[in-house]
C-alpha cells in the first residue's frame, strides 16, 4: 500500500501524459489529414444549430399495405384462373374486399387467398361475408409491428440522408411510438435538410394507359400529375412494374446529348430482370417513372433495356439532380415524415452557453482548489494536482470517443469535480483521525488509505451503475450528462487511488516526516 515500484509510477505518469496528448487536438489545428485527429464536438445547445421533431404518417403505412395486398389479391386470383369484381380497399377498417365472379368459385377464392405469402405470421385473415363478398382484414397486432419497423427504418434512412449532406455530429433519436427527433449542430438554416427529410422518395415504374391523357380514371388506374407540369395529368396503371427499392445506385450527371442535368440509376439483379421484362413486353407504349405520386417522365419504350441501367431527365438543375440522386441512394422512407416542431439556436446563443458553462466550471474548480489547500495543506494540494489530472483525463477520453459535449455534459464535469473531491476528503479525514488516535505518520497513512479505499470504491461503483443505466435508457442531453459522469467516475478512481496516493507516498519516502501536514 505504501510502496510504489518504478514501473507503477511510470505507468501512472504515462497515462497522465497520454491524456495531455489526446487533449491537444482540441486546441491545435490538424497538421496532416493522415494524422488521426479526434476532438470533442459541441452539441446543439453549445454550437447552435437546428432541432426538428418529425412524425411518421402511420395511416399511410396501412394504406400502402392494403394497396399491396389488393395487388397480391388480383395476382393470386388470376393465377388460379379465378375472377373478381369490385375490388376495393378500406383504410380505416384495414380491409380489402371484392365480389367473386361466380358464387360457385367462393371456396376456391378463399383457398387461393389464404395461400398468399405474408411478411409476418397471421398478418391478415380471409373471411366470407353475408352479402357474398370476401374480405381480407389486416391484423392490428401485425400492423403495430409493421409500424414499429417503419419508424426504425425511417430513422436509418434519415441518418443516411443527413450523413450524405455532410452534417457533422447529427443526433437522431426516437421519441414515443411515431416521432423522430433530429438535432443538427452548426446548421442554422435547416430548410434544405428539411426538404430532403420530408421527401418520401418512393420511386416506382408503371405503364401508362394507352388512351394517353385522360380525365377520368377507371378501375386500376390513377390520374397522377406531372412533376414539372402539375396541371397536366397522366392515367397511370396502379400495378407496379418495377419497384424503386431494387435500385442499387444513383448519381447526378450531365446528359452528353442534350447538355441537361440528369440522374443515372442502376438496379440490382431482381430489378434489372423486371426492368428488362417490362420494356421487352411493352415496346411502343409509354412507361412512367413516378416519384411520390408525381410523374417525373413518361417516355415511349423504343426497345428492351437489359443492362439494368437507366436515366431520368426532366428539367433538373445541379442541386435538384444531386438531391434526387441522394434520396434514391439513401432509399425511400416507408411513410411520409412531417415536421411538427422546429427550433433554431443561433451561434451567439451557443457561445453564451459555452461562456456560462466555462465560467461555472472554472469558478467551481477554483473554489474546490482553495478549499482543499486551506483545509488539508500539502495533502490538499496533492489532491488538487489529481483533480487537474482528472479534468485532463476526462477531456482526453471524450476526445478519444469523439463525444458530443452539451450543456448538461458540462454540468456533469462540474459534478465530477465534487465527486473527486469527496474521495480525497475521505482519505485525508481518515488519515487525520488516525493521527488523532496517536498513530505514527506511516501507520496513519497506511490505515487511512486502507479504510477509505473500500468506501470510495463502493460509492463510485454504485454511482457508475446508476449512470450507465441512465445512458442506456436515456435520450439526448440525458445521455450526454450520463456519459460525462461515467467517464468522470473512471478517471476519479484512477487519480484518487493511484495518482494522489503516489504523490503522498513519494513525499513521505523522500522526507520521512514524524508529523503529517493534516
Amino acid at each position: 500500500m505504501m510502496y510504489y515500484s518504478r514501473l507503477k509510477m511510470a505507468s501512472v505518469v504515462a497515462v497522465c501524459l497520454l491524456g495531455v496528448v489526446l487533449c491537444l487536438p482540441n486546441a491545435l489545428r490538424q497538421p496532416s489529414a493522415a494524422l488521426p485527429w479526434r476532438q470533442i464536438h459541441l452539441g446543439l445547445d453549445l454550437r447552435g444549430g437546428s432541432y426538428l421533431l418529425m412524425q411518421v404518417d402511420m395511416p399511410s403505412i396501412t394504406s400502402d399495405r392494403l394497396q399491396t395486398l389488393a395487388d397480391g389479391t388480383r395476382q393470386a386470383l388470376l393465377g388460379a384462373g379465378l375472377g373478381y369484381r369490385n375490388i376495393a380497399t378500406d383504410a380505416p377498417a384495414g380491409t380489402v374486399t371484392f365480389t367473386p365472379r361466380d358464387p360457385s368459385e367462393t371456396d376456391a377464392d378463399l383457398k387461393a387467398l389464404r395461400a398468399m405469402p405474408t411478411t409476418v405470421p397471421g398478418e391478415f385473415s380471409v373471411d366470407r361475408r353475408q352479402d357474398g363478398s370476401i374480405a381480407i382484414t389486416l391484423s392490428p397486432t401485425a400492423m403495430r409491428e409493421r409500424a414499429r419497423e417503419a419508424v426504425t427504418q425511417s430513422i436509418e434512412i434519415v441518418r443516411r440522408r443527413i450523413d450524405a449532406t455532410g452534417a457533422v455530429d447529427p443526433e437522431i433519436t426516437r421519441q414515443g411510438d411515431d416521432r423522430i427527433v433530429v438535432e443538427l449542430p452548426g446548421i442554422s438554416d435547416p430548410e434544405h435538410v428539411k426538404r430532403l427529410l420530408g421527401t418520401t422518395a418512393k420511386m416506382t415504374f408503371h405503364m401508362v394507359q394507352d388512351n394517353a391523357l385522360g380525365t377520368v380514371a377507371g378501375p386500376g388506374v390513377t390520374l397522377l400529375p406531372m412533376l414539372n407540369a402539375p396541371d397536366q395529368k397522366l392515367p397511370i396503371l396502379d400495378h407496379v412494374e418495377v419497384d424503386g427499392s431494387d435500385l442499387t445506385n444513383a448519381g447526378a450527371a450531365i446528359d452528353q446529348q442534350t447538355g441537361e442535368w440528369a440522374v443515372n440509376f442502376s438496379f440490382d439483379s431482381v430489378g434489372a430482370r423486371a426492368f428488362a421484362a417490362t420494356t421487352r413486353a411493352n415496346i411502343g407504349h409509354r412507361f412512367a417513372i413516378v416519384l411520390d405520386n408525381k410523374v417525373v417522365q413518361a417516355p415511349v419504350i423504343r426497345g428492351a433495356i437489359t443492362g439494368g441501367n437507366g436515366q431520368i431527365v426532366g428539367g433538373f438543375d445541379a442541386q435538384s439532380a444531386t438531391d434526387l440522386a441522394l434520396l434514391l441512394r439513401a432509399g425511400a422512407l416507408p411513410a411520409p415524415l412531417s415536421v411538427i416542431e422546429q427550433r433554431s439556436i443561433g451561434p451567439s446563443l451557443g457561445a453564451d452557453s459555452i461562456r456560462a458553462g466555462a465560467l461555472s466550471l472554472g469558478a467551481g474548480f477554483v473554489l474546490v482548489i482553495a478549499f482543499m489547500g486551506l483545509f488539508y495543506g500539502r495533502f490538499g494540494w496533492y489532491a488538487n494536482v489529481a483533480l487537474l489530472a482528472n479534468l485532463v483525463l476526462m477531456a482526453a477520453l471524450l476526445s478519444l470517443f469523439q463525444a458530443t459535449l452539451t450543456l448538461p455534459g458540462m454540468a456533469g464535469m462540474l459534478l465530477t469535480l465534487g465527486m473527486a473531491v469527496d474521495a480525497n476528503i475521505l482519505i485525508n479525514e481518515r488519515i487525520r483521525e488516525e493521527v488523532g488516535r496517536g498513530r505514527t505518520a506511516l501507520a496513519a497513512m497506511q490505515a487511512g488509505f486502507e479504510r477509505a479505499t473500500s468506501t470510495i470504491v463502493d460509492s463510485n461503483a454504485t454511482a457508475l451503475l446508476a449512470h450507465v443505466m441512465l445512458f442506456v435508457f436515456g435520450t439526448g442531453p440525458v445521455r450526454g450528462f450520463a456519459l460525462t459522469i461515467t467517464i468522470g467516475i473512471v478517471t476519479t478512481l484512477f487519480t484518487t487511488l493511484l495518482l494522489s496516493r503516489m504523490l503522498m507516498v513519494r513525499w513521505y519516502a523522500r522526507t520521512r516526516p514524524t508529523v503529517l501536514p493534516v
